[in-house]
């Protein structure tokens, strides 16, 4: 490979993961953000805050930049996958080794890490944005049937593999295996729609637009289906209220914070899938400002 070709790679690579460290810290920098760590509260968490989060993000920028140039390969959308699982896996033990056990990022890591790779896929290859999601796809397909193969005979269990066994539910897993549908089918939309709104009530609004349809396990690992229930009701309510763009609907929003402060309800996966909106759509744009097909 030449020196121009190399620096290409590293270039591209540099961009993709500058994105999803953007991402990933306007996620955290909004609030009110209910039951979710900000600049103005820890949510309902106890072992984090603001610059657990910080931290967190920084340690795994390395990480997210190798899961960038992974994906500008000739290989294919599941090989790159298998390869970048490894990068996960090692961004997972950077991150508790820097936050001392404490779990701020392994599900945005697996998600950003599948969205990075694919995304540098899609521009190794010369196509436009709206082919990020079949990439994903692609990656992904079978994912739960492989990795939850023989869970019934295993002696431990992970969060995920008991609502698994449990409820049937996919978690991260069918997320990532139906190509983060409730991002590419609906946030980027009210992220795009809340536009005339500041960075922070943007942020915000989406969020809350989010937890209207997220089958979110933290909340069930947390609590209960039934909980889950309960806070999409209540997220849904809040948008027919107009969310952040409304004073009643930014009045709902603050009382639902102190609400899962006290019930101690962190809607963490909703929080995950908002980071990855905001990196798809700067990704959006950055691909049409730097590779648009004439």
């Amino acid at each position: 490979m030449d020196n121009k070709k190399i620096q290409k790679i590293n270039e591209i690579s540099l961009d993709i993961g500058a994105l999803a460290v953007q991402a990933i810290l306007y996620e955290v920098a909004c609030f009110p953000s209910p039951g979710l760590v900000s600049p103005v509260s820890n949510g309902a968490h106890k072992d984090m805050n603001f610059y657990t989060f910080i931290d967190s993000t920084s340690i795994i920028m390395k990480s997210l930049v190798l899961f960038a140039q992974k994906g500008l390969s000739e290989k294919s959308p599941k090989e790159i996958f298998y390869d970048i699982r490894n990068v996960g896996i090692q961004a997972e033990k950077d991150m508790f080794l820097k936050t001392l056990g404490v779990n701020t990022h392994k599900g945005m890591i697996f998600l950003m890490g599948i969205c990075c790779a694919a995304v540098s896929k899609v521009i190794y290859e010369n196509k436009e944005f709206n082919s990020v999601q079949a990439v994903i796809k692609e990656m992904c397909s079978d994912l739960t049937l492989n990795d939850f193969k023989g869970i019934e005979n295993k002696s431990i269990l992970s969060n995920g593999e008991k609502l698994y066994i449990k409820y049937n539910l996919r978690g991260v897993r069918g997320q990532a295996e139906d190509g983060i549908p409730l991002v590419f089918d609906y946030a980027l939309d009210i992220y795009r729609n809340s536009s005339n709104l500041s960075k922070n009530d943007r942020l915000v609004n989406t969020l809350i637009g989010i937890m209207q349809f997220c089958e979110d396990t933290t909340i069930i690992n947390r609590h209960s289906l039934e909980v889950l229930e309960w806070v999409k009701v209540k997220s849904k309510h809040i948008i027919s209220l107009g969310g952040m763009k409304t004073d009643i609907g930014k009045d709902k929003i603050e009382e639902l914070a102190k609400v899962f402060i006290e019930k101690n309800i962190s809607p963490g996966g909703s929080a995950d899938l908002l980071g990855i909106t905001v990196f798809l759509s700067l990704v959006e744009e950055y691909i049409q400002k730097n590779y648009t097909h004439n």
